[in-house]
């Protein structure tokens, strides 16, 4: 059986980690959408102001996946929470427990911290959904994900000034 360890990135990661999240692009049909460097990673992942914290995931000291994550906040609840912007696992690790242990420490972390839930998005084609439901994971189906940015994110940031 193959050696699974799960740890907190660090600075001295950033180049593991931008070479996971590119696999994660290709394996998401998109693999030059990555436009991040590891000078963007170091600054909001492990600079002054951190803006994301992440997990890797070896398989026989071999990087196999990552989760990628940071806190949100549930007006409803009154708690804070996590949002888990990116999940994945390297093909050849798959079926080997990697992805149950990475949600699952996120979950823990998220308990850990008294987080009230855990949020995520998936592909409407990735097969993991049906992984996620095994997991006891429901599809939020009545909400819809929208998003703005680029030269759109400028203009409404500049609508207000008039």
């Amino acid at each position: 059986m193959p050696s699974i360890a799960l740890r907190t990135a660090t600075a001295g990661d950033v180049g593991v980690l931008l070479q996971l999240i590119r696999e994660l692009a290709r394996y998401e049909k998109a693999p030059d959408a990555v436009v991040a460097s590891e000078a963007d990673l170091l600054r909001h992942g492990f600079g002054a102001e951190r803006r994301f914290e992440a997990l890797l995931a070896f398989v026989d000291e071999r990087p196999a996946g990552f989760a990628v994550f940071f806190p949100n906040f549930s007006t409803w609840l009154g708690r804070p929470g996590l949002y888990l912007e990116d999940i994945f696992v390297a093909e050849w690790a798959r079926r080997l427990s990697v992805g149950r242990r990475l949600v699952a420490r996120v979950a823990q972390i998220a308990v850990e911290r008294q987080c009230g839930r855990l949020d995520f998005q998936v592909l409407h084609w990735n097969p993991a959904r049906d992984f996620y439901r095994r997991l006891g994971i429901e599809q939020l189906a009545d909400w819809l994900p929208y998003r703005v940015s680029g030269a759109a994110l400028e203009r409404l940031a500049a609508a207000d000034r008039d």
